[in-house]
């Protein structure tokens, strides 16, 4: 890929104080390609030693802010027997990751669109974080036999609604984003804009890099301060995703499911939210499901990067497939062959024992750990940002 290929994919507009970068591949979605990775950590890491860089927008071109990392490229090269190629991304996606979220400039993430895994990482971790009425965020990887959670987020979200996204894949709309914390602000889209142009003429140089407060007030001068949450909001049905999603498994989660549907005396519509629920987490991979709940229970008592060498093994196991080899099966029955019947094996949760889960959090060799640059004198607000 020539030189002007790679920076068309990450436009970067720099005024005297703001960096704006702009993800370009609105045909894939603004899918994160391993190029783009690079690219963008080439940049992030530019902007911790220029003076003149106070201030870095993130947004996305065309109708998302990001679906994820390019799976699709990736699936072709498990098929051409690289795996390397698999574990070179994430270990590129998660050493950006921890470069964002520990960051010495503050980021404001336009997420207008669609924003769904390796997108939420690189936006979450911001300072700021914009909704609009178009953003549509979600973390998927379960039904593809991968497992979510890039960084901690979900381990932090209020009551145990991280469980419940996390295991359902459940798509969540602006104003949801906003009312559990993965949004700072709500801004409407045909506001952006304006928006856009104050940070850049008002953010600086009339306030240095660590003036949240100034940068916060001027995204409030666009922003909605609570949209109303729709009806079937899955938010408001936090009681019981807190008494369902606090069981210790996951075989407990589905089982107390299951009885609020026999037990529920709800309106319809709390009938189809169960429902809903329940196939979604019948339909992922159950050792995806398996994964992903002690991912984020461990994530509760783990720092920043504590989480992200933790992910990085178990991404690393997940794509040699010792154990299970869903994560390909996944990407060619919903990527690559799109019948959309993956075939997961093992087939059910009672087929999975706790062994069998331990090998994922299992340390790789010595020389394949991944290996997180040494961040000093951070900021408060350079740490983890939920």
């Amino acid at each position: 890929m020539t030189s002007v290929q790679l920076d068309d994919q990450v436009l970067v507009q720099e005024t005297l104080f703001v960096r704006t970068l702009t993800l370009n591949r609105p045909r894939q979605l603004n899918t994160l390609s391993l190029e783009m990775i690079s690219r963008l950590s080439e940049l992030f890491q530019a902007y911790v030693d220029d003076t003149n860089a106070k201030l870095i927008i993130l947004k996305g071109r065309g109708r998302a802010f990001c679906a994820g990392g390019d799976l699709a490229t990736m699936h072709r090269h498990f098929l051409e027997g690289n795996l390397k190629y698999g574990e070179n991304f994430v270990q590129k996606i998660l050493n950006l990751t921890y470069l964002i979220a520990t960051h010495s400039k503050p980021q404001v993430s336009i997420m207008n669109g669609i924003a769904m895994g390796a997108g939420v990482c690189i936006s979450v971790h911001g300072k700021f974080r914009v909704a609009t009425e178009n953003s549509i965020f979600a973390m998927p990887e379960n039904a593809l036999g991968l497992f979510p959670d890039v960084g901690h987020f979900l381990s932090r979200l209020p009551g145990f609604f991280g469980e419940y996204l996390g295991l359902t894949g459940t798509m969540l709309d602006g104003a949801e984003m906003l009312a559990c914390g993965l949004a700072t602000h709500f801004v409407p889209s045909a506001k952006l804009s304006l928006l856009e142009k104050a940070l850049i003429s008002r953010a600086a140089p009339a306030t240095s890099s660590c003036d949240l407060a100034f940068i916060s007030a001027i995204i409030d001068e666009y922003s909605l301060k609570q949209p109303v949450l729709k009806e079937k909001s899955a938010l408001r049905k936090m009681d019981v995703i807190d008494k369902c999603f606090s069981r210790p498994t996951v075989e407990d989660i589905l089982s107390a499911l299951q009885k609020e549907v026999t037990t529920t005396d709800a309106n319809r519509a709390g009938d189809e939210w169960l429902a809903s629920t329940i196939r979604s987490l019948k339909k992922a991979s159950p050792m995806s499901l398996k994964i992903c709940l002690r991912s984020i229970r461990e994530g509760r008592v783990q720092a920043m990067d504590e989480c992200l060498v933790r992910q990085y093994r178990i991404a690393c196991h997940v794509m040699r497939g010792q154990i299970s080899k869903d994560f390909r099966e996944g990407c060619r029955a919903i990527l690559w062959d799109k019948d959309k019947k993956p075939k997961w094996k093992p087939s059910s949760l009672d087929l999975i024992t706790e062994h069998m889960v331990d090998h994922y959090f299992s340390r790789l060799d010595g020389d394949e750990e991944l290996k997180l640059p040494q961040r000093c004198n951070l900021k408060v607000f350079a740490n983890a940002k939920l």
